[in-house]
């Protein structure tokens, strides 16, 4: 009953949990607990092949890759899970003979909001294309109580809500309360003698946390390979002090336990404050230490010896954010297992790989020394021990070159001195990746120049990807039936296979009904839309979408600055060639970035006056989705026309968004940045829209730049600016906009939006221009869907795999046997 993919065999799992798991009967049940009976109905499908992995990887003794990352954007499990494991028609069945709706049923669950933005949801496509490619593998990060927080709208602005995403319970996770790592901070570090008269070092006197291990299963499609997300949760080393208690004060007694857990209650404390600095460094050490410790217990079964480690683990740091593992697992080495430093340090920088996601150099992270001290004081020791090597080393590359020292150093000088955790990665790993063909070479050429001078073997790029599972199949049915039928469903395990599409952009029939299902795809995020907000979007327009995180570098601006000048040129009355357009916008502004949260107040502010304009609004409509999440993307990328890929050149590492919405059939309006540039060699220059300056033109142009200029020598730009600074969408809030005029003028406009807005302003008209040759249109959409195949997430994997980290596949039977039962285990041991 618990492992049958029949529907008979669903039904009475289903039935079973509804009565002896939830307590309630057909009568009493509530929609949540019909959900919740069905998930654990799902989750008992994957039991049998998770226990039939994890014991195939130990039989075979194969290399892992341990995935370390400080975001998972999973969003929503149960569609994929079946999907993926192969019995989402039965499912559905059975439901329906239940007399449920399964789509219903899905809507219960709550997205599981552990992170930020694109890293986060890249890292939870790299699990599932590691899956399915058969990749031993962990996942290791956080298990926030709190997510990233529910965005509310309130009068325009943004209102954070906690994110208490767990409030249900999770009935995808194991908790493994015998999977706990004491975890220590603060104290001091004594140097003592050992038996051979060596020195070593002693980390005493220290507060200690626990981590505690909660296991998801990730199944890969087809179903075999079923891996492990491993997220830490924070507990104290002792729940409740009685002496406290029994002296009379309560509220101390507990102190212990709600410090410890704080640090696992949120995703990305406020870091403007010292508290807030504080604890995000705890939280990254936190789980390094937990995850280095496990896998340091893993390899430590297989019997090998030391130097055998970086042949059974490939340790991927995804950003900087875990960096402090390089110190960490040398901590491990030398002061645990007694290790020298040379070889403690060869097996370090072997068995450590590192990508970075950024260009910005105020994205880097730092920390400040006698924080860190009091934090980490040994680990602070392993790195000034780090740095004096390396500059050595750099004293011998680059003889006489005091600058060099300064400029590569871990160590930046300053008051206070600070840590430079990118380079500590860099210098740490045998392996640094950029995520796009862009980013990677400005990386080497402009980020961290000396060291990719230093050691130019150990740069590469590995352009990232989405899961065409999740994105497409799930996200979109319609489009995925329709490519089914049309060349088969072998894209589902290799995207590349969409190339069979290309003839089919020719043929008429074929256009009409890619046409129909864009039409249904709008049409249903018109309905999720009303469902939320009761807002009434109308179908029969351009659908163009800007969909990320609000950043001032993404350009939000930019693209609220052109609808400017459209309504402008509606209420002059040049409406000629016009097409209706409705402006899509969703995304979240980090709770500390005041001038993100106004671009939000601003978009909205537009929203009011546009929306309620009925000379313009029969031409142009502008709607911001709230709380942009996961699930909600699911229902806009495949409705859009136009993807807005918008950021100034030279800023954005990649883009997965880009590929997401190119696989659904929306053309690409961007600059050459990030991925944009690999999306138009693959669907050509013209079946996308290419805008503005280049990174080189950015670069040059930047010591000379003055925005009056393009302000003074545009009159629609100079007619949007003045119309935006009059007053004009905020009335009754005067100038609340202040700071955006500011930051374009005085400021400088680092991002060059008046540099880029009347090419981006006409780059918009052509859009307009092909989108009323709807022939030619859908004829360009269904190129770019079958020319996205290189962006899929299994390709970056399959290149992760064999340049960075030598692992191998290794293929898992179907457990054909059903459950082993308790006695079949004892006499097995």
């Amino acid at each position: 009953m618990r492992s049958g993919n029949s529907k008979d065999a669903i039904k009475w799992d289903f039935a079973e949990h509804l009565k002896y798991n939830m307590g309630v009967d057909s009568y009493s049940a509530t929609e949540q607990d019909r959900f919740m009976a069905l998930a654990n109905a799902v989750r008992d499908r994957l039991i049998n092949q998770w226990l039939q992995t994890q014991r195939t990887h130990h039989e075979k003794g194969v290399k892992r890759v341990y995935y370390l990352s400080l975001e998972f954007l999973m969003g929503r499990a149960m569609g994929n899970n079946v999907i993926n494991a192969g019995f989402e028609e039965a499912v559905r069945d059975a439901m329906e003979e239940l007399g449920y709706s399964f789509e219903e049923m899905r809507e219960q669950e709550v997205d599981a909001g552990l992170g930020n933005g694109g890293l986060g949801r890249l890292a939870a496509c790299f699990l599932d294309s590691l899956a399915t490619l058969d990749l031993p593998a962990f996942g290791y990060g956080l298990r926030y109580d709190y997510g990233i927080f529910r965005q509310g709208v309130e009068n325009g602005h943004q209102v954070e809500h906690p994110d208490d995403w767990l409030r249900n319970g999770n009935p995808w996770e194991i908790e493994r309360p015998e999977v706990s790592v004491p975890v220590n901070f603060g104290g001091r570090v004594q140097a003592v003698q050992n038996a051979k008269g060596q020195t070593v070092y002693q980390w005493v006197d220290t507060d200690q946390v626990i981590g505690v291990a909660f296991d998801t299963p990730i199944v890969g499609f087809g179903g075999k390979t079923v891996n492990t997300l491993r997220l830490w949760s924070a507990r104290a080393n002792e729940e409740f002090s009685f002496h406290e208690f029994n002296e009379g004060d309560y509220v101390e007694a507990v102190a212990d336990k709600v410090h410890a857990e704080n640090l696992t209650k949120v995703l990305y404390p406020n870091d403007k404050l010292y508290l807030g600095k504080e604890l995000r460094l705890k939280q990254q050490y936190f789980f390094v230490a937990c995850s280095l410790a496990d896998i340091i217990r893993r390899f430590k079964k297989s019997g090998k010896k030391w130097k055998d480690l970086p042949s059974m683990a490939a340790i991927q740091l995804n950003d900087t954010h875990p960096s402090v593992a390089v110190a960490e697992l040398m901590r491990i080495l030398m002061d645990h297992e007694g290790l020298t430093w040379e070889t403690a340090w060869d097996i370090t920088v072997k068995t450590l790989g590192y990508t970075n996601h950024t260009l910005m150099p105020e994205a880097l992270e730092k920390w400040a020394v006698p924080m860190f001290e009091k934090l980490l004081p040994r680990h602070l020791q392993i790195i000034y021990e780090i740095n004096h090597r390396f500059l050595s080393q750099v004293a011998i590359k680059f003889p006489g070159n005091t600058q060099k020292l300064a400029d590569m150093s871990i160590i930046e000088e300053g008051n206070p001195k600070q840590i430079r955790m990118a380079y500590l990665a860099i210098v740490g790993s045998h392996s640094t990746n950029g995520v796009a063909a862009l980013h990677t070479e400005l990386l080497k050429s402009r980020l961290v120049p000396n060291f990719a001078q230093m050691w130019p073997n150990r740069f590469n790029n590995k352009t990232n990807g989405i899961t065409q599972r999740r994105f497409l199949l799930k996200a979109n049915p319609p489009l995925a039936k329709l490519i089914t039928d049309t060349i088969g469903n072998g894209w589902v395990t290799n995207m590349a296979e969409l190339k069979k599409l290309l003839p089919y952009a020719e043929d008429t029939a074929f256009r009409k009904q890619f046409a129909a299902v864009k039409a249904q795809a709008k049409q249903a995020l018109a309905d999720q839309v009303l469902r939320e907000t009761g807002w009434v979007i109308e179908t029969d327009r351009i659908f163009d979408v800007q969909i990320k995180r609000i950043h001032e570098y993404k350009r939000q601006l930019l693209n609220a600055l052109h609808i400017i000048i459209l309504y402008n040129r509606i209420k002059a009355g040049k409406t000629k060639g016009l097409l209706p357009r409705t402006f899509i916008f969703g995304g979240k502004a980090a709770p500390g970035y005041a001038m993100a949260k106004l671009i939000i107040k601003l978009i909205n502010n537009i929203s009011n006056v546009v929306n309620n304009d009925p000379d313009v609004n029969k031409y142009l409509q502008v709607y911001f989705l709230p709380n942009y999440r996961v699930s909600l993307a699911e229902k806009i990328i495949p409705a859009a026309d136009v993807s807005e890929q918008i950021s100034t050149a030279g800023t954005e590492a990649s883009g997965t968004g880009n590929m997401k919405f190119m696989a659904n059939g929306a053309l690409t309006l961007g600059t050459l940045d990030g991925a944009n540039i690999e999306i138009r060699e693959e669907a050509g220059d013209e079946n996308c829209f290419i805008f503005g300056l280049t990174a080189d033109e950015v670069e040059e142009l930047r010591p000379t730049y003055d925005p009056y200029k393009y302000y003074l020598e545009n009159q629609e730009i100079k007619d949007a600016l003045d119309l935006l600074f009059s007053g004009h969408f905020n009335f009754g809030e005067p100038n609340i906009f202040e700071p955006i005029r500011h930051t374009l003028f005085e400021g400088g406009d680092n991002y060059f939006h008046l540099a880029d807005l009347a090419s981006y302003t006409a780059a918009q008209d052509k859009v307009v221009a092909q989108y009323a040759d709807q022939d030619t249109w859908v004829r360009k959409a269904i190129i770019n869907v079958a020319t996205s195949g290189k962006f899929s997430s299994d390709r970056t994997i399959a290149e992760y795999a064999k340049d960075i980290w030598d692992v191998k596949p290794c293929a898992i039977d179907l457990n054909t046997e059903g459950e082993e039962t308790l006695i079949e285990a004892t006499k097995r041991k």
